[in-house]
């Protein structure tokens, strides 16, 4: 396969990591944005071509091979469908959508067009994170009792100003937007979730969001794992951490830090991991930080699918079932 082409659909701050990997990877050939300054911004950076819509982009690029849908979470069906009925694989951020309907209809249009729909799901290549899964994966931990998971950020007034972050129908919520990731790897790790109950408030937020700043939930897994998750974006002045802590019948372990970057805890029968190599740092975003920033990774998987060489590292499927387990949470709490 000759050099992979790609595209952008939406040039804001998470643009720029994708288009850093792009050229790494391939050649990035036009970008799109209806804020068009921030499409040529970004195309002259790169040498690219910048486009006001995204139809403009599919009429007159139809050699791209990949489109990264890096648009609000309410736009990334539409966006996504778009550029698969026009014949290109794509890569979409997280979340897939923000219900589960939709991510159906992105996984049908995918498969009716042979093409390849990639999910963003970054936080699965974070060294503890991997380390834990293998070790899961190959009973050291025994059965899986409960989990908890503790979601503490800050997100500030000078996050959500002038954006389309805390809207309800662009964002969707805070598990969608900031903490999506941490439900990938509850449904990655532990499994499907049956029962969902719990509480949510807004406390901090009432004038700058349309939805929770701050929430409480119990969780009943399909395999009889029971958990909890606490969230908030209401850390004072910075993110305090990211955790998931593990009980299982033969060990105990917690994956922490800020973002699930450091495993702070182990104690497993006749067995310790070691020798965990360096994690990336956290997406910087200037006032605030996001997850750790594994991107190269997910572009290093992207390119060895395309060319043959390696199973998918997270599916479309996968996409689908973490918004499937955020909906169920939703329809509880809110």
């Amino acid at each position: 396969m000759s050099k992979i082409t790609f595209g952008i659909v939406g040039c804001g701050r998470i643009a720029q990591r994708h288009a850093k990997h792009m050229v790494n990877n391939g050649e990035l050939i036009a970008v799109c944005d209806s804020d068009f300054e921030k499409a040529k911004k970004l195309a002259e950076e790169y040498s690219c071509k910048a486009y006001a819509t995204l139809e403009e982009l599919l009429s007159n690029e139809p050699q791209i091979d990949v489109m990264s849908i890096c648009s609000p979470n309410g736009l990334h069906a539409e966006h996504s469908i778009s550029c698969l009925k026009a014949g290109h694989h794509v890569l979409c951020e997280k979340p897939l959508a923000i219900n589960a309907h939709d991510c159906g209809e992105m996984i049908k249009c995918a498969e009716k067009k042979n093409r390849r729909l990639f999910v963003i799901k970054q936080n699965r290549f974070n060294p503890p994170v991997e380390a834990v899964k293998e070790a899961i994966d190959q009973g050291k931990l025994g059965a899986i009792q409960s989990v908890q998971l503790s979601c503490f950020w800050n997100r500030n007034e000078d996050y959500y100003a002038n954006s389309w972050k805390g809207s309800l129908d662009l964002d969707g919520g805070t598990l969608y937007t900031q903490f999506s990731h941490f439900i990938d790897l509850l449904y990655w790790i532990v499994g499907d979730v049956k029962t969902a109950k719990g509480f949510s408030r807004n406390f901090a937020h009432s004038d700058m969001i349309e939805f929770e700043d701050s929430g409480v939930v119990a969780l009943e897994f399909q395999s009889g794992a029971i958990g909890t998750i606490n969230y908030t974006v209401n850390s004072h002045q910075k993110n305090m951490e990211g955790s998931l802590t593990i009980f299982g019948d033969k060990g105990t372990v917690k994956i922490g830090g800020q973002y699930l970057n450091e495993l702070e805890y182990q104690s497993i029968e006749n067995f310790e991991i070691k020798n965990l190599k360096g994690g990336n740092t956290a997406n910087n975003y200037g006032n605030y930080s996001g997850s750790m920033s594994n991107h190269d990774l997910v572009y290093q998987n992207l390119v060895e699918v395309l060319r043959g060489d390696s199973s998918i590292s997270a599916s479309a499927f996968d996409g689908l079932k973490s918004v499937e387990i955020i909906d169920k949470i939703y329809q509880e709490i809110r």
